[in-house]
This record gives structure tokens, sequence and C-alpha cells, in this order.
């Protein structure tokens, strides 16, 4: 297990601790709550090191025995990043628009995911004999497809767990992942409900520096593993 050592200064940094304004907290965000600073909500960030540190462990959990994260942001300060992030360690993602029943009625999603890749093969194809007007036609509706899809495009079952930037904006999500038993990881902000999130961590989930920072701990995990499972394989060869 490879878990990076958190201290309080990197996560004040980052302004982890800076929620919302007073009028738009959620009631059950009390106990994470430290203070309030002209009219802004303060993360206890002593609660943010545990409650990250625990998720850190479940990710460390899962990648270690070969399973898959599914990460999800779509807000735009966030989307690229946990694009970025699940390219780099070989996992799947959702950053455009979390389409209904992604989880929950996968063979439907799976025929888009087909149609997408027909579509792609069909575009391509220089013997094709389409007009100019319906290889625009194609084109608009494969694009569509990858802003959606490209990222589970290789997904071949539910993940083994899932994390939520913002889990108020992605509760369809969140209600899926629910429905189906996949242990969920979500950035909870102080406008949040935290009860119905397996892995809580308080913290600032609009700032770009605060999610960089938490997906800069998941990345060493997944990467940490990844390297050791290299070592390994070395080694038995």
């Amino acid at each position: 297990m490879s878990i990076p050592d958190l201290n309080l200064k990197e996560l004040v940094d980052a302004g982890v601790h800076f929620g919302h304004k007073t009028q738009r907290w959620n009631p059950k965000m009390e106990k994470y709550i430290h203070s309030i600073r002209e009219n802004v909500h303060i993360i206890n960030l002593n609660l943010t090191i545990k409650m990250l540190d625990e998720a850190l462990k479940m990710i460390d959990q899962v990648v270690s025995k070969g399973g898959k994260i599914l990460f999800v942001a779509t807000k735009k300060q966030a989307s690229t990043k946990i694009a970025e992030l699940a390219s780099e360690t070989n996992q799947y993602y959702v950053n455009h628009r979390w389409l209904g029943g992604m989880l929950t009625n996968w063979t439907t999603i799976n025929k888009s995911i087909k149609k997408m890749k027909d579509l792609e093969i069909l575009k391509s194809n220089p013997d094709n004999e389409f007009t100019k007007k319906e290889i625009l036609k194609i084109s608009n509706q494969h694009e569509k497809l990858v802003k959606s899809l490209s990222g589970i495009s290789e997904m071949k079952k539910s993940p083994d767990l899932i994390f939520i930037i913002d889990t108020k904006l992605e509760h369809i999500a969140v209600s899926e992942a629910k429905n189906l038993n996949i242990p969920i990881i979500g950035i909870v902000d102080t406008n949040c409900d935290p009860d119905i999130i397996d892995f809580p961590i308080p913290a600032n989930d609009d700032g770009v520096k605060s999610v960089q920072f938490i997906l800069d701990n998941f990345k060493k995990v997944i990467m940490s593993n990844k390297d050791k499972s290299s070592e390994d394989n070395t080694k038995n060869e």
C-alpha cells in the first residue's frame, strides 16, 4: 500500500477549505464545518485529511485487485482534468453529460457505443460515396456520441468504484451507483449531502487547485500500484 502523506499546509495552499456562502449550505455538512469567514463556511481540514486518507485507501484496495474506477465530473473547471487522469491511469470517465442509464441501462448505452464506433469507421472510409451534407450529418452524430461516451467506450461492465466531483450536480450518477451498490467516493462541498456518499471528502469542489490536489493524490495511488505490478511481473519472468 502506497498512500501519500497528507499535511495541512498543502490543503490550505490548495484552497481545499473554502466552502460556499453560508446561505447555500446543507445542514448535514455541519459536522464538517470549522468556522465562518466573511459569510463563507470554512471546512475542517483535519476531517478532510482523515476522510481523504480513507478514500485513498479504498482506491488502493480496488486498483490493487485489478478493479476499475469511473471518474465523473461534467463541470467545466474539472471535466478536462478527470479525462486526463482517467486516460493516464487507464480508468474510465464521464466529463461531458451524464446520460440517464449510463450504469443502470447498460444494454442501451452499449448500443450507443457500438453506433459511435460504427460511425467512426463510416466517416473515415475513403471509399464512401456520401455527399458532403451526409458526411457532415454523420460527423455531427459521431462527435455528439464521442463527447458523451468516449470515456467509457472500453467499459465492459459496471465499474468497481465511482468517483464524483460535485455530488449535488451529478445526483443522477449518484442515484445510479447507489442503485447498483457501487461504492462512491465524492467531493462534498458545504452545499452537498454527505450521507449518501460512501467515502465523502469534505472539500472545495469548485476551486481548480483544490480539485487538482485531490486528483494528484489519486493518481499517486493508482500509479504506485501500476509500478508495483510491473515490478512483480519483472520478478516473475
